[in-house]
């Protein structure tokens, strides 16, 4: 879940997009940098965003459970489709509807994108990542205070696009976590599972004893394909992880 704070997202000034042309986009507390083949139609994703963004709040105006659940929550049988998928996703990780948002918006404008012709297709929000590619890439993960990792990245390849990344920090960022681990990395097919998932394997650690309890919680849910976590010098990892320098 996040707060209304807003924290500069620093880490992009390391993004390294290659051929790929960089967009921002702000829209209230939604902020995501958008990576794509071609220029990308400004129009089109503040309209999808506005879009987006409308059902999420006019929801919320009538259920205000839906902004501060912690945990799973029913919702109307005409709820928006967003709304029904950060609800199902949230209850696969029995977590609250609002810890998929991040991920919500990235993987509906991701797939709006891809359905709009554009090849090479990154939406990040606040860490969350809908990645399609026709070429291997590199993600980094920032672990904060675990400077052991900072060179650490994950070598996503091609066939395995498109894929969600999703992170999660008890240390870092506005998000509410619960637990303390410097990082949580789910990767998925589906960015709210992922964005959920982490959300909940980062309320599980509160020492390096939870480590190993987190991850096999992370492997145990269906869809989810890979898990990192770190806290200070301890990374534990499973699934279809490939690390590189």
């Amino acid at each position: 879940m996040k707060t209304n704070k807003y924290q500069r997202r620093f880490y992009r000034d390391w993004v390294k997009a290659g051929n790929l042309h960089i967009t921002h986009i702000i829209a209230k507390e939604t902020d995501l940098q958008i990576s794509t083949n071609k220029l990308l139609d400004k129009r089109f994703v503040e309209e999808n965003v506005r879009s987006l963004r409308w059902d999420i709040e006019n929801y919320i105006s009538r259920d205000h459970r839906f902004l501060t659940a912690l945990k799973p929550l029913a919702i109307e049988i005409n709820a928006p489709l967003i709304i029904k998928e950060m609800a199902r996703q949230a209850g696969i990780a029995n977590v609250g509807p609002m810890s998929t948002v991040a991920g919500a918006i990235a993987e509906f404008l991701g797939r709006a994108l891809l359905k709009k012709g554009y090849k090479d297709v990154i939406v990040e929000n606040g860490g969350d990542i809908f990645l399609k590619s026709r070429k291997a890439r590199l993600i980094g993960i920032y672990s904060g205070r675990s400077k052991l990792w900072n060179k650490l990245r994950l070598k996503i390849k091609p066939k395995d696009t498109p894929l969600a990344i999703c992170t999660s920090s008890g240390t870092i960022g506005h998000s509410l976590n619960f637990g303390c681990a410097d990082s949580v990395v789910i990767l998925a097919k589906n960015t709210l599972l992922a964005d959920a998932v982490a959300t909940a394997a980062c309320n599980r650690v509160n020492s390096k004893e939870d480590l190993q309890k987190a991850l096999d919680f992370s492997r145990s849910i269906k869809g989810i394909l890979g898990v990192v976590i770190i806290l200070k010098n301890n990374l534990v990892s499973w699934g279809k992880i490939e690390f590189s320098k």
